[in-house]
């Protein structure tokens, strides 16, 4: 006699309270009733006869035996999902932080737009880890140093230009000439960033004393709004504060310097022969190529 099969969303409901750890965002996901999701894990249970996950204050945390069930749900889900985006291609879903999308792309997005009207482009953004499957990202400009999700192709770009700004008025009123001065200003820093006034001292040369940060703000769009106000001098890449240079509203009394770190793109891996993709991909690499050869030129 056949094995009856498990059901399906039983299984998907197992799974995603296991990712979430909480029973109400599983169903929040799913667009179920908390009771629902609750049942179906409780019958799964009691079909394989063990425990798969600990009910807690907090919500939910797998077993070891549940921790194994969900790896393996989520990558057989992840290529079901996959192969559905391959049969019926829908809107490419590009991803990178709040202060890349304000600041880079969409001062120049309608060029893209112009000579590729029939791609259809929405967005995901988020400086933090990235679920390609999950948010239905299909291309994301990321860091090197980030990790790299599963099933994602990376490509190497360019490097990422770094170095201190102000306020013209800041720079007069502290009269900052040379790295040293640093010591009399109030440097300021995202905490998305943390490392960027050290990382910068390596990569600049000149020897300097101790930087010792002063100020904090939670997103790169904030630190350089604090620095157009006078508030001190932050430590920020070049691609979002070019058109405050331009303007004058921002200073940069030390230029820039290529970073430790270097912009990449990465791909969702089953997209990758996708036309719509490879012209994004293309665009996306033009215009970060040609942000690096002005920058060398400058330096």
């Amino acid at each position: 006699m056949a094995t009856p099969r498990v059901s399906l969303n039983a299984l998907r409901a197992f799974e995603a309270t296991a990712r979430l750890h909480s029973f109400s965002a599983a169903a929040d996901e799913l667009a179920v009733t908390h009771g629902a999701v609750s049942r179906q894990v409780r019958m799964l249970e009691e079909r394989f006869g063990v425990s798969l996950l600990r009910r807690t204050a907090q919500g939910a945390e797998p077993t070891p035996e549940g921790q194994r069930l969900a790896a393996g749900l989520k990558r057989g889900f992840d290529e079901i999902q996959n192969s559905v985006d391959q049969l019926k291609p829908g809107p490419l879903t590009l991803a990178c932080s709040q202060s890349i999308m304000m600041y880079w792309l969409l001062p120049r997005l309608s060029r893209f737009q112009q000579k590729n009207p029939d791609v259809l482009l929405q967005y995901h953004m988020t400086s933090g880890p990235l679920d390609f499957t999950r948010d239905k990202v299909s291309v994301a400009i990321r860091l090197s140093s980030q990790e790299l999700p599963r099933d994602v192709i990376r490509t190497d770009i360019c490097s990422e230009w770094v170095g201190p700004v102000c306020s013209p008025e800041y720079l007069r009123t502290l009269k900052i000439r040379t790295p040293a001065d640093l010591q009399r200003a109030r440097l300021l820093y995202s905490h998305t960033r943390e490392h960027a006034w050290s990382e910068w001292k390596k990569c600049y040369g000149p020897k300097m004393g101790e930087l010792s940060l002063d100020e904090g703000f939670p997103h790169f769009y904030l630190l350089i709004q604090a620095a157009r106000c006078g508030l001190g001098i932050a430590n920020v890449p070049r691609m979002l504060v070019q058109d405050d240079l331009n303007s004058g509203t921002l200073v940069a009394p030390f230029g820039f310097v290529a970073g430790p770190n270097r912009l990449t793109i990465w791909i969702a891996s089953h997209l990758t022969e996708r036309s719509e993709i490879k012209r994004l991909v293309d665009w996306l690499s033009g215009e970060l190529r040609t942000d690096e050869r002005q920058n060398r030129a400058r330096a």
